[in-house]
């Protein structure tokens, strides 16, 4: 028995209990990608990046000491997208935070944090939800943490804001343009 195993003769294992089968077949190209990958549609992100920041505490130090009474936060979000050449989109983030009390301004914060991607294979009828949900998703992580490292080093505990449901934004706006549209149509 010892003799077949050195000759090689006994057929090796695999992490099963059947043994390995030879391959019939070459194994495949990595480069060589089946038929229906080439109209797959592939999403790339080609770079991020801070396309505008604006940080104000006009108050500081005095609003360091403390919120003052009835802090108040307000935020708004905006998606903007606009093709950049073949396949490419740049997508941007536009975050306003405004942060006040009774006192007057906490800090405000303006940052637009932008994306490029590339898009291929896209059917038409599904560009912009990947423009306005898909990429804005992708983004959204990164922003954060840029707004939350803004704001601490601006001296303040920093935001942690919630993660954004893109794709309800989408349908609400999308809701509220076509129900514009048909009031519009109507008069």
């Amino acid at each position: 028995m010892a003799k077949k195993k050195a000759e090689g003769t006994e057929p090796k294992k695999t992490n099963g209990d059947s043994p390995s089968q030879k391959p019939s077949q070459a194994a495949p190209d990595d480069d060589a990608a089946p038929p229906s990958a080439a109209t797959q549609p592939q999403l790339t992100v080609l770079a991020q990046y801070i396309k505008d920041l604006s940080f104000e505490s006009p108050s500081a130090p005095q609003s360091l000491q403390g919120p003052g009474q009835n802090p108040q936060l307000k935020v708004g979000v905006n998606v903007n997208a606009a093709p950049r050449g073949d396949d490419a989109y740049e997508v941007a983030l536009q975050l306003e935070v405004h942060a006040k009390s009774d006192h007057g301004v906490i800090y405000n914060v303006e940052l637009i944090y932008g994306g490029l991607f590339r898009l291929r294979g896209v059917p038409q009828n599904l560009l912009q939800p990947v423009l306005f949900v898909d990429c804005p998703t992708i983004l959204f992580p990164f922003m954060r943490r840029v707004l939350a490292d803004v704001i601490r080093d601006g001296g303040f505990p920093p935001l942690m804001l919630d993660p954004i449901d893109f794709g309800r934004l989408y349908t609400q706006n999308l809701a509220q343009t076509q129900g514009a549209a048909q009031t519009h149509t109507k008069n």
